[in-house]
């Protein structure tokens, strides 16, 4: 099968299959989203929507977290992972936010990098979240899944590498939609240790099924 005819065929089924794709992490602001994104590095969802509310409400803008020590911010997350190394990049970021960005999250890549705690993955999420640009976050999901279909071949072995791939071939108006199928994908259906794949639709087009499906044969 045509690279063209694999991804047409997995965005078929993916507007049908999962039609409102978007972040399960809960925010109400750009800030909060920021900080949400750093807090689930190596972190789940949920568990980070559950430290958020109170984190945001004591330090609903970057100019209150600022004026915080990282200590403050750790017993605010010490359930995540990591926390102190996350409390010191919170409290970096909101800083940078408030000498560099007046307080704002900025809008491109190169700007959001030189934030601390902000990575090209994380830079990606807030881009295609919050401003609805064709960026494309790579994490163990998307990365995962996307090996696992065929979306990208075995040569893809770094995140950039992948995003360069999918980016290349994925329609630019539904990137933004097309990461959080992808990662949906990959935590409730195409799971790392026992996939779904009775109730999957991309089985018929999907690389590493049908491996599987022939060696058995």
């Amino acid at each position: 099968m045509k690279k063209t005819d694999l991804y047409k065929k997995a965005i078929e089924y993916f507007e049908v299959a999962i039609p409102v794709a978007e972040t399960e992490l809960d925010y109400s602001t750009p800030f909060d989203l920021l900080v949400a994104v750093i807090l689930s590095a190596q972190c789940t969802d949920k568990r980070v929507n559950m430290v958020t509310p109170d984190l945001i409400a004591r330090y609903p803008t970057p100019w209150e977290m600022a004026q915080a020590h990282p200590d403050e911010i750790y017993n605010y997350i010490k359930s995540v992972s990591y926390p102190n190394n996350k409390a010191k990049h919170l409290v970096g970021m909101a800083q940078k936010l408030c000498s560099d960005f007046g307080g704002e999250v900025p809008d491109t890549l190169e700007e959001l990098i030189t934030l601390p705690g902000v990575g090209r993955k994380t830079a990606n999420v807030i881009l295609s979240v919050v401003w609805d640009k064709s960026a494309m976050a790579v994490d163990t999901h998307v990365f995962r899944v996307s090996h696992r279909i065929g979306l990208v071949p075995k040569r893809c072995t770094t995140p950039y590498s992948v995003e360069m791939e999918l980016m290349k071939y994925l329609p630019h108006d539904i990137i933004p939609k097309a990461h959080h199928w992808l990662i949906l994908h990959g935590r409730y259906m195409c799971t790392a240790r026992a996939p779904k794949c009775a109730a999957c639709g991309l089985t018929e087009v999907c690389k590493e099924y049908n491996k599987h499906k022939k060696h058995n044969q």
